[in-house]
C-alpha cells in the first residue's frame, strides 16, 4: 500500500508515505527515550483520563496512568504522533465518559496565532491542492486550475510575537483582576503556533456555563455602555476614574489616556452621544479583549496535549516557558537531532530553526539536518528520498 491516511494536520486529512511514518516513528522514539526527563504526568495522575494517537490509526482515549514509569511504558510501546492528558478529574478516569464522575478540572486556555488574522499570515501560508495534492501559495491551482484547497502555515516569529502579546494580556487580567497568584499559572508553548495556559485556582471546580462567563469578561464580549457610565439621559453620564480596578479603569485608560484629559474628552464623549460611546466600546473587544478559543476553556472534558511531548503537526515540542519575552520556539522547542537526512521537498515559504534558514523549495531533493527534515513531514511539504 503506498500511502495511508494521516492524522487531521491543522483540521484537515492527508495522506503520506509509508516510509515516512516510519522515518517520524524512529524520530519520536528517539526523542522520548532521550528527553522524557521533560515529560511527567500532572498532578493526580490517577484521576487523569490520557489518550494518544499513531500516524495511521485513530484516537485512543480513556486510559489510566498512575505514573510517570507507566507512561514512559506507553510512549515507547506505542511511538504515538500525539500524547494527550485531561484538564478533569475523575473518580474512574478508564471508563466511558457518562460513568467517569468528574469532580473538577483545572483551566486552561489557548493562544493560537492563527485566530489573530495578522497580515502577515497570507504571507508563510501555503495551499495544497484538493484534487491533485499541488503546493503552491496562489489562489489557483498552476497545475489543474482548481481553487479548492487545504491551507498549512509555515512558522512565523511575527505571528509568535503577536501570542506573546496576548498571553501577557491573559496573565494580567488573571492575576490583577481575579486575583490568581502568578505562580499558579503555567505557560507553555504548544509545539505549534501559540501557548496553553495552565491554570490552578478556586476555579477548577467552575462548569461549561460559568467557565463561558469566565471567557467573556476575558474577552470583554457583551460589554455594553451603561457599565462604563452612560446613562438614560447621556448628557449626565460619569465615566469611571482611570484607576478604577478591572475593566473599569481598563477603558478609562484606553479613552482619556490620562487623568488630566477627563475633563474634556468626557465632554465630547458626551458630545457624539450614546450610540458613538457604545461603538467605542464594541470595539474595544478587539483591541483590548483577549484572543483566546472559547471552545477550550469551556470544555471541562477536553484532552490536551501533554507538556514534554512532541506536536505532530510541527515536530517541536510542548514546553513550559518560564522567560515568556525571551522564549524563542524555533531554537528552545526542537529538540530532534541534526542527522542529515535528504528529502524531496515542496515548501514555497522560507523558515528558520535553530538559527538556521530553509528554504524555499519547490519540488527537490535536498540534505536537511533531521529536525528540518520532520519538521516539513509534518507540515505535509516533504517526503524522505
Amino acid at each position: 500500500m503506498e500511502f495511508l491516511i494521516h492524522y487531521s494536520l491543522e483540521g484537515k486529512e492527508y495522506q503520506m508515505h509509508d516510509k515516512d511514518i516510519k522515518f517520524l516513528e524512529d524520530s519520536f522514539k528517539k526523542y522520548y527515550f532521550e528527553h522524557f526527563d521533560l515529560i511527567h504526568t500532572p498532578k493526580n495522575p490517577e484521576m487523569r483520563e490520557f489518550g494518544f494517537q499513531k500516524f495511521n490509526s485513530g484516537m485512543n482515549r480513556h486510559i489510566s496512568l498512575r505514573s510517570d514509569k507507566e507512561l514512559h511504558l506507553l510512549l515507547m510501546k506505542n511511538i504515538p504522533s500525539d500524547v494527550y492528558c485531561s484538564n478533569a478529574r475523575y473518580s474512574f478516569p478508564n471508563l466511558p465518559m457518562a460513568e467517569k464522575d468528574w469532580q473538577n478540572a483545572d483551566l486552561i486556555f489557548d493562544i493560537d496565532a492563527k485566530d489573530l488574522h495578522l497580515p502577515c499570515r497570507h504571507e508563510h501560508t501555503i495551499k495544497k491542492c484538493n484534487s491533485c495534492g499541488q503546493i503552491g501559495n496562489s489562489d489557483c491551482c498552476v497545475k489543474c486550475n482548481s481553487i479548492k484547497f487545504d491551507t498549512v502555515s509555515i512558522f512565523c516569529n511575527n505571528c509568535i510575537i503577536g501570542a506573546k502579546k496576548e498571553l501577557n494580556k491573559l496573565i494580567s487580567i488573571l492575576t490583577k483582576d481575579l486575583g490568581i497568584p502568578r505562580q499558579n499559572i503555567t505557560v507553555y508553548f504548544s509545539g505549534n503556533e501559540g501557548f496553553h495556559i495552565h491554570v490552578t485556582s478556586q476555579y477548577e471546580s467552575l462548569d461549561s456555563r460559568h467557565r463561558s462567563e469566565l471567557v467573556d469578561y476575558l474577552t470583554f464580549r457583551g460589554a455594553i455602555p451603561e457599565t462604563f457610565g452612560a446613562r438614560t439621559n447621556f448628557s449626565r453620564s460619569e465615566f469611571p476614574d482611570l484607576e478604577e480596578k478591572g475593566w473599569l479603569g481598563r477603558v478609562s485608560r484606553e479613552i482619556f489616556g490620562a487623568k488630566s484629559n477627563k475633563s474634556k474628552i468626557s465632554k465630547q464623549l458626551i458630545s457624539d452621544g450614546y450610540f458613538s460611546f457604545k461603538k467605542k466600546i464594541e470595539s474595544f473587544q478587539t483591541e483590548l479583549g483577549v484572543k483566546i478559543d472559547p471552545n477550550v476553556t469551556v470544555d471541562v472534558h477536553r484532552i490536551f496535549r501533554l507538556g514534554g511531548t512532541i506536536n505532530s503537526k510541527s515536530g517541536l515540542t510542548k514546553m513550559i516557558i518560564t522567560d515568556i519575552d525571551k522564549f524563542n520556539p524555533s531554537s528552545e522547542a526542537c529538540f530532534i537531532d541534526d542527522t542529515s537526512i535528504s528529502v524531496t521537498a515542496n515548501c514555497p515559504v522560507s523558515f528558520r530553526l535553530k538559527n538556521k534558514n530553509f528554504g524555499p523549495y519547490h519540488n527537490e531533493q535536498v540534505t536537511l539536518p533531521k529536525y528540518a527534515a520532520v519538521y516539513l513531514i509534518c507540515k505535509g511539504c516533504a517526503s524522505v528520498s
